[in-house]
C-alpha cells in the first residue's frame, strides 16, 4: 500500500476518489479542513450531511464531493484532546472507520488530513505517530493513502515518522 505525504490544499486533490474531512460532530462547515472542503463543494455538502449527524469522536460517514474534483467525502470526527477518552483510542479508531469507508465504496485513493491535530488540540508528534501506525498497519495494499499537511512542520513530523 503506498503512503504519500504532501504539503498542500485538501480540497485541491484531483487525481484522488476522496479527500477526508476533518468533521465536527453536526458534520457542518466550520473552520480548518471542514471550512475549506464546504466551501469547494458547495452547499449541497452540508446538505448531504444533514441526516447523517451526529457522529460520534472515532466515527466515519462517507458523502458525495458535489462541487470537489473527489467522487467522495469522507467525514471523520477525532477525538478533542483531553476531553474525549481514551484520546488515542479514539483517534485510531477514526483512521480505522475512514479505511473501512473507503474499501465499503470501493475507493481507490483517499487523501486526509492530520485529524484531530489542529482546533481539536492533538499534539503534533503523537496525533502523526498514531495517524502513520494505524494507516500502515490496518490499509490495504490496493489503496493509495495521501496525507495532504497543511504546513512544512506538519509534513516534516509525518514524514520523518513514515520512514
Amino acid at each position: 500500500m503506498p503512503i504519500e505525504i504532501v504539503q498542500g490544499d485538501i480540497a485541491h486533490q484531483p487525481e484522488l476518489d476522496a479527500v477526508v474531512n476533518a468533521a465536527n460532530a453536526q458534520l457542518m462547515p466550520g473552520g480548518g479542513v471542514a471550512g475549506a472542503l464546504h466551501r469547494a463543494a458547495g452547499p449541497e455538502l452540508a446538505e448531504a450531511c444533514k441526516p447523517l449527524a451526529p457522529i460520534e469522536p472515532g466515527q466515519a460517514v462517507v458523502t458525495e464531493g458535489f462541487e470537489l474534483p473527489n467522487r467522495w467525502v469522507i467525514h471523520a470526527l477525532g477525538p478533542r484532546y483531553g476531553i474525549d477518552q481514551p484520546s488515542d483510542e479514539l483517534l485510531a479508531a477514526a483512521y480505522r472507520n475512514v479505511l473501512a469507508a473507503a474499501a465499503n465504496e470501493n475507493i481507490r485513493s483517499v487523501g486526509c488530513p492530520a485529524l484531530s491535530a489542529g482546533a481539536f488540540g492533538y499534539p503534533l508528534e503523537e496525533a502523526a505517530r498514531i495517524a502513520v501506525e494505524t494507516v500502515s498497519e490496518h490499509a490495504p495494499s490496493e489503496l493509495l493513502f495521501r496525507f495532504v499537511l497543511f504546513d512544512g512542520k506538519t509534513r516534516d513530523v509525518f514524514s520523518g515518522l513514515l520512514e
